[in-house]
C-alpha cells in the first residue's frame, strides 16, 4: 500500500515598495502601475518524478511526500495620501493564460478583500496580514491590506479617514487588477476591527462595502476606557484605556463637549442606520476585549433591520491570532463568500 502525503510549504519573504502621492490636495492617487517590485520567491522543489521508491513488501507500508509549493500571488504597495502611513499592499493573482491554441476568455471581475491591522491605534502594519493575505487570494479574492495614521500622529477621526480614503483607492484602481468595486468586504482586527465596523456604518455602510468582519474589535472605545479603570482589569485592559485617551486626544470623564462629540463618533453604534453592511464579529471567551463589545453594536444593528452574526469562541485568543482556532478561518471563508457572490 502506498500512501501520498502533501503538504503545504510556507511562502517566501516578500519585497515591498512604496511610491509616492502627487502632490495637490487634489491630485489623483498614482495609476498603479507604480513600480516594479513583483514578489520574489525561493520555492522548495519537489523530489523528482519517477525517483526510486522503497521496494514493495507486504509487511512493509511506504510514504513518498511530495511538497506543493503554491506560487505566491502578485504584489505591490500602493500610497493612497501622502503622509508615509497612507500606505496599501496589493495581492493579487493573474487570470491563468490561454493553452496553445485557445482564444482567450474574458475574466470575470473578482471580488475584494480590504484588511485593516490592529495595534491599539498606536502601533501595527499592514505587514501582519501577508500570509492570510495570500492565503485568500488562493480562495479567488484580491486582497488589499492598508495602513492608517497612528494615535502618536493624528487623533481621531484621521484613523477613519485613512481607512474610508483606502477604501476609496481601491474602488477607484479596481480595473487595474480585474476587482468588482461593487463586492468588497472589509477585515478587521481589534482597534483594526472597530475600522472595519465604522466604515460598515458609515452613511449607508452597505453602500461602501458587501459586508464587515471584525476580529475583537474595539467598537465602543469609552466602554474599553471604563474597563481599564476597574479593579479586575487585566494589564492590557489597562493599556488599552491609556490608548483610547491618545486615539481621543481628550480625557473622556473630562466634561469638555467636545470630548465627548469624540466619544460618541468613535462608537460604531452611534452610526447604525438601516442600510448598514451585514457583520460577522468575533472574540474568544477570555478575550481583554470582551464580547460585550461586539454585542452592543449587534443590537443597535438588528434594531434597524441590518443582520449580524456575533460569535464567541474559546480560549483568549485575541485580534488576528483568533486565524489560530481551527474554526474562525472556516467560518470566516464561508461568510465572506456568501456576501461577495455575483
Amino acid at each position: 500500500m502506498r500512501k501520498v502525503l502533501v503538504a503545504g510549504a510556507a511562502f517566501a519573504a516578500t519585497c515591498l515598495s512604496a511610491v509616492a502621492v502627487p502632490a495637490g490636495a487634489q491630485a489623483d492617487p498614482p495609476a498603479p502601475v507604480l513600480t516594479d517590485a513583483r514578489t520574489s520567491s525561493t520555492t522548495a522543489s519537489a523530489p523528482t518524478a519517477g525517483a526510486p521508491s522503497p521496494r514493495a513488501d507486504s509487511s512493509v507500508v511506504s510514504a513518498r511526500a511530495v511538497i506543493v509549493t503554491p506560487k505566491p500571488p502578485r504584489q505591490r504597495t500602493y500610497a493612497y495620501g501622502r503622509h508615509p502611513r497612507q500606505r496599501v499592499d496589493v495581492y493579487w493573482r493573474a487570470p491563468a493564460k490561454p493553452k496553445k491554441g485557445q482564444k482567450a476568455q474574458k475574466q470575470q471581475a473578482r471580488p475584494g478583500v480590504l484588511l485593516l491591522h490592529g495595534g491599539s491605534w498606536r502601533k501595527g502594519s499592514r505587514t501582519g496580514w501577508k500570509y492570510f493575505a495570500r492565503r485568500l487570494t488562493t480562495q479567488g479574492f484580491t486582497v488589499f491590506a492598508a495602513d492608517y495614521r497612528l494615535s502618536g500622529m493624528a487623533h481621531w477621526p484621521a484613523q477613519r479617514n485613512d481607512a474610508q480614503a483606502a477604501l476609496g483607492f481601491v474602488k477607484k484602481h479596481a480595473k487595474t487588477w480585474n476587482v468588482d468595486p461593487k463586492r468588497l468586504v472589509v477585515v478587521g482586527a481589534s482597534a483594526g476591527g472597530q475600522l472595519a465596523t465604522q466604515l460598515g456604518t458609515a452613511g449607508t455602510g452597505s453602500g461602501q462595502v458587501r459586508g464587515v468582519v471584525a476580529l475583537s474589535p474595539v467598537n465602543t472605545p469609552y466602554l474599553a476606557y471604563q474597563d481599564g479603570s476597574a479593579a479586575t482589569a487585566t494589564p492590557s485592559q489597562g493599556s488599552l484605556r491609556g490608548a483610547v485617551v491618545k486615539l481621543l486626544g481628550c480625557v473622556p470623564s473630562q466634561t469638555s463637549p467636545a470630548c465627548w462629540d469624540l466619544v460618541d463618533d468613535a462608537n460604531s453604534a452611534a452610526h447604525a442606520t438601516p442600510g448598514d453592511a451585514p457583520m460577522l464579529l468575533i472574540h474568544s471567551a477570555g478575550d481583554f476585549v470582551p464580547v460585550t463589545q461586539s454585542t452592543g453594536l449587534a443590537s443597535a444593528l438588528r434594531a434597524v433591520g441590518v443582520p449580524v452574526t456575533v460569535r464567541t469562541v474559546p480560549g483568549d485568543l485575541h485580534g488576528n491570532a483568533l486565524l489560530n482556532d481551527e474554526t474562525v478561518y472556516p467560518a470566516m471563508l464561508s461568510w465572506i463568500k456568501s456576501r461577495t457572490k455575483p
